[in-house]
């Protein structure tokens, strides 16, 4: 098939047999990424809410059966401003490390950088922050980047985020065992996002013994085994006390 791009940016020619075939793939990602994701928009006979993970080799492309496990395989320990947290792409539960970088700025206006999330949904979490938490973002330089090229498009990410931002800013790395995902609402409140059940379970699955999940979800129907604490939270105040760990010497504030 042959087609062209238009001024717009819009695809010409092809996009007319979309209408007629039975199924539409696309395939992201950068040409600096080593993973490559499959994604169906179109599926006559089947669901579109299923990807396919691979990654270039000189082999060429090669399945990653366990992509989360892959994605946070070289995740360091003990480093402040480092969170992980699960989203879905499609119907499947990836976990990937948030990473944040927090500086004292040397600019007049502090300097924002995100790689792989949304720059507007980081800006309206350092808000919250700020004036929820009295964290002061607006002083300091903020970088944020998703291990291994994904992109997080979902509120799901927006707990994990916020904890690697407060653990950023405050110095004190979170547990290396810790998982969070839930939506950050403007007043700090943390709400409920779709299909918890299967983030829980790919979180045990990979060895994590800390789940912090939004209050409400905790109260349904999600068990986990023994060894593995289901949190509760209904606001980023309760993330504070319960899940920063404190410095030698230092009390958690």
């Amino acid at each position: 098939l042959v087609g062209h791009v238009n001024k717009e940016g819009g695809i010409s020619g092809p996009k007319m047999l979309e209408h007629m075939v039975d199924a539409v793939l696309y395939f992201e990602g950068e040409r600096t990424q080593a993973y490559r994701i499959i994604r169906a928009t179109k599926n006559r006979y089947g669901s579109t809410n299923e990807i396919g993970v691979f990654e270039m080799s000189d082999r060429g492309l090669i399945e990653i059966p366990n992509p989360s496990e892959v994605l946070i395989s070289e995740r360091p320990k003990s480093v402040s401003g480092s969170c992980a947290g699960c989203i879905l792409e499609g119907s499947r539960p990836l976990i990937t490390e948030i990473q944040t970088l927090v500086t004292g700025t040397v600019y007049a206006v502090p300097k924002r950088t995100s790689d792989g999330f949304d720059y507007n949904r980081l800006g309206l979490l350092l808000a919250v922050l700020e004036r929820r938490l009295g964290l002061r973002f607006s002083q300091n330089d903020v970088y944020l980047n998703i291990a291994g090229g994904l992109r997080l498009d979902e509120p799901a990410a927006d707990l994990s985020v916020a904890m690697a931002l407060i653990s950023g800013i405050t110095d004190r790395a979170l547990p290396d065992d810790l998982i969070a995902f839930g939506e950050v609402g403007l007043s700090g409140e943390v709400r409920a996002v779709p299909r918890a059940e299967y983030r829980v379970k790919e979180a045990v699955r990979l060895g994590f013994t800390t789940i912090v999940v939004p209050k409400r979800q905790k109260k349904k129907d999600l068990t986990v085994p023994d060894g593995v604490k289901l949190v509760g939270v209904s606001s980023l105040y309760e993330v504070l006390p319960f899940l920063i760990k404190k410095k030698d010497g230092e009390d958690a504030t």
